[in-house]
């Protein structure tokens, strides 16, 4: 596939989402502030590294190329035996205490992709395992395309596991991006991945934990982190892979034990239902809204942008911090943005891409040709402090900032009760998680619906201010550079963005003309 075949895949499989044989316990990972498994997990057969076929590993997403640079190996293996589907073992409540049993077991060949240090004395002793985004009939890594410059900066090794049957077999939810074969990895590349087989998306939970079985280095055969050894097991998850999430952390953690920590960004107000149906949404198998459950005995944090709150009404399933719990809601973002693309997939952490974001002449409608341009927002750096936080806390127990919540309110001019976000005075939103693309505004950035594409929705807007209200905001360059460095440095303090991506926002914005 070309590459504009690509980053347009990626592009619309971020999106859709909106749309056993017993082992023994693994030992804690770590140190004593991981969690202590009690539940047994069959542990998979690895095999690989994985070749031939079109001898190149399909995955949407960030180029694995500059891994090289970084002192990082790319490969893929296969793992596999038999799965455990689960089932309600009662009604479902919102409160997510979610009570599942196992009820039958099928044979399955599933795969995995393994970015991790050459040098085990580069490696962290993290392992971020990332359910892979299949609603468009192909996978897409759509959190480490976030934040894949922080996993390099941390010395971690990331795992994207193929662990719903869209992303082996296919599925009815495809959506043809410019030729893209319908089919999962057996179509894409059949002399390569024709070995692979998945019973269906009832398995899928239990195969996503046999993959953090295999993280941390418990599998059977061949280890896919080689001689690294594994401390800490995160799993992350995007959109649809975080409302699966939902549902592992509710029903499925209590039962496997496997991880270690959870990251879940763009989440709907409830979970995933254990089987498929169309995009991933939930059905009536699942209550229409649910929170995570209070009595998680590991750290999750979950990331919302503007859509979500609003389009996906996950201000319905708000819930306080808790002692392993944070909520993130992120004020100027969008379910999928100007970075969500080519952008993120070419940034290597060198300030090109924060320059880009910032710059509001760069402002466009983006792949999808949308009405207006699409958000700009800051979203994928938030991420990434979201993730160096997670890692402290599952480490050392050192816990991520507590963030204030959007301000929203219900709509009262349509008579729904969906939720509406109360905006300040440039149209920006009021609360969340303060960054001085908010706070320093040269744009209106919202996560409210765009026009164009049938996707556009999901995209947001900017809107960048007129010369006047620019001039009376900044009469001079020196003006604008002094507020957005206060506002950025106070975002470092308060904990959600880190210095890296900070000072690369920091210098872009010296270099842009406002005020000159």
């Amino acid at each position: 596939m070309s590459r504009s075949r690509l980053v347009a895949a990626f592009l619309f499989a971020s999106v859709l989402a909106l749309i056993g044989i017993p082992a023994l316990a693994r030992a804690a990972p770590g140190n004593s502030a991981s969690k202590v498994s009690t539940a047994p997990v069959a542990k998979p057969t690895v095999e690989g590294p994985v070749s031939g076929g079109k001898d190149t590993i399909s995955l949407v997403g960030p180029s694995a190329d500059p891994l090289t640079e970084n002192g990082y190996v790319a490969d893929e293996y296969f793992f596999g035996g038999t799965a455990t589907a689960y089932e309600k073992a009662k009604p479902l409540g919102t409160d997510g205490r979610w009570k599942f049993e196992e009820s039958r077991t099928a044979p399955y060949t599933s795969r995995m992709v393994v970015y991790r240090p050459e040098d085990p004395e580069d490696f962290s002793g993290t392992v971020y395992v990332e359910w892979l985004n299949v609603t468009a009939g192909f996978e897409t890594p759509a959190v480490y395309g976030l934040v894949h410059n922080q996993v390099v900066r941390e010395g971690a090794a990331w795992i994207g596991v193929s662990a719903q049957a869209g992303g082996v077999q296919g599925t009815d939810a495809i959506v043809d991006i410019a030729g893209a074969p319908p089919g999962g990895l057996r179509v894409t590349d059949p002399a390569r991945y024709g070995a692979l087989t998945h019973p269906g998306d009832l398995y899928s939970f239990d195969i996503f934990s046999q993959a953090g079985v295999a993280a941390a280095g418990d599998a059977k055969g061949v280890k896919p982190l080689g001689d690294l050894k594994t401390k800490r097991v995160i799993a992350t998850g995007k959109s649809q892979a975080a409302f699966r999430l939902v549902s592992y952390v509710n029903g499925v953690q209590p039962i496997a034990g496997v991880y270690d920590g959870f990251l879940i960004s763009s989440r709907h107000r409830s979970g995933a239902p254990l089987g498929p149906t169309s995009f991933g949404l939930p059905d009536d198998t699942v209550p229409e809204t649910a929170i995570i459950r209070t009595d998680s005995d590991v750290p999750v944090i979950v990331v919302q942008t503007e859509t979500d709150l609003e389009q996906f009404q996950s201000t319905r399933a708000r819930q306080p911090d808790s002692r392993r719990f944070r909520l993130w809601e992120v004020a100027g973002s969008a379910h999928a943005d100007t970075y969500a693309g080519p952008i993120g997939f070419t940034d290597t952490g060198d300030g090109a891409a924060e320059k880009t974001i910032l710059d509001p002449s760069a402002a466009n409608g983006g792949p999808l040709g949308c009405a207006v341009p699409i958000n700009s927002g800051p979203t994928f750096a938030v991420m990434s402090a979201a993730l160096s936080h997670l890692d402290d806390w599952v480490r050392d127990g050192t816990a991520p900032p507590r963030a204030p919540r959007i301000k929203a309110t219900p709509s009262k001019s349509t008579g729904s009760d969906a939720p509406q976000i109360v905006r300040d005075e440039h149209g920006n939103a009021v609360g969340g998680i303060r960054t001085p693309l908010v706070d320093v505004p040269l744009a209106t950035l919202t996560g409210k619906p765009n026009a164009g594409s049938s996707l556009c929705f999901l995209f947001g807007a900017t809107t960048p201010f007129d010369a006047a209200t620019l001039a009376t905001l900044y009469p001079t360059h020196a003006d604008y550079v002094r507020k957005f460095d206060a506002s950025a440095g106070a975002a470092v303090k308060a904990g959600f963005w880190l210095k890296p991506e900070s000072e690369s926002f920091k210098a872009a914005a010296k270099q842009l003309s406002i005020g000159a």
